[in-house]
């Protein structure tokens, strides 16, 4: 579906919208603003990383973000984020993405149309918001998520479930990470004087600010993982030397009893009146003497 955001009677340029794109969608725009078929290609192509790159007559810049909502267990790139495609220069804006985008929605229908008097403006708005979702679903839902894991790790029963959840998180932050990395080239693009103004350097702190909390949130993501992991291995230890302990009780007196149940002939215990109850007697002994002395090594 192509649509006219803006013509030139209301701004210096303009903005043509393209959700759900096909390759005819860009036959009449390629002749009239002299589009490339390398970059209509890329723009088709699903799975792109952001970049930005320069041809004769134009710019052609690809950034994502977070969607509105996307399942917890995700963790593909096509799955956390969506793509927003744009050609840009200071004529003309053609945006290109896959279902709603909800912050070019919000633009077109609350920005203020006599604020947009540059296409540079615009780019750098886009880029700004875009960057804005991956901080919004930190501090709204992957902080969240975390705290929760953390406090089921510290205050629950063993879980796998809460091991599978804090293994989607880490994957879904990395995921962001490298697609931050990858906006640094976007941001320094828009500081270079021909770009730079009053507002580009909204879109370094939004980037530098977002970058950090997910360089920390990856940091307490591993150290929660090998919380998690210590605290496994601890039970698991403790298991082990609750079954040491008990097999050291029985190892004597499963001694005495093998050493009785030959029943060979000449064994004089066997006929004894009292030997049963002398031997319970020398086992329970054995038992008590075990026990004082796991407790005075603070054993048990």
């Amino acid at each position: 579906m192509i649509r006219t955001v803006l013509d030139k009677d209301q701004a210096p340029f303009e903005w043509i919208d393209i959700k759900d794109p096909v390759r005819t969608d860009f036959d009449p725009l390629k002749e009239k603003y002299n589009i490339h078929e390398k970059s209509i290609k890329d723009c088709l192509q699903v799975g792109h990383l952001p970049k930005i790159e320069e041809f004769d007559n134009y710019h052609f810049l690809v950034i994502r973000s977070i969607p509105e909502s996307f399942k917890n267990h995700s963790d593909s790139l096509t799955e956390v984020t969506v793509r927003l495609s744009v050609f840009f220069n200071d004529k003309f804006i053609i945006t290109v993405h896959r279902g709603e985008i909800g912050y070019i929605e919000n633009l077109v229908i609350n920005y203020p149309i006599s604020k947009l008097n540059s296409s540079k403006l615009l780019i750098n708005h886009l880029t700004s918001e875009a960057l804005k979702t991956f901080e919004n679903l930190l501090i709204n839902d992957l902080s969240l998520k975390l705290d929760n894991c953390e406090e089921n790790i510290f205050l629950s029963t063993r879980n796998k479930m809460l091991l599978r959840d804090i293994y989607y998180i880490k994957r879904q932050v990395d995921l962001i990470r490298i697609i931050l990395t990858l906006y640094k080239d976007i941001v320094d693009f828009f500081h270079l004087p021909a770009f730079k103004n009053i507002y580009t350097q909204d879109l370094r702190d939004i980037y530098s600010r977002s970058s950090t909390l997910y360089r920390n949130m990856a940091e307490n993501t591993a150290q929660l993982l090998n919380i998690y992991f210590n605290i496994e291995s601890n039970h698991t230890n403790d298991i082990m030397r609750t079954l040491t302990i008990i097999s050291v009780f029985f190892m004597p007196l499963t001694f005495i009893v093998g050493v009785y149940g030959m029943n060979f002939v000449n064994m004089p215990e066997l006929e004894w009146y009292y030997g049963y109850p002398i031997i319970m007697a020398i086992m329970a002994g054995l038992a008590l003497i075990i026990y004082i002395w796991f407790k005075r090594k603070n054993w048990l």
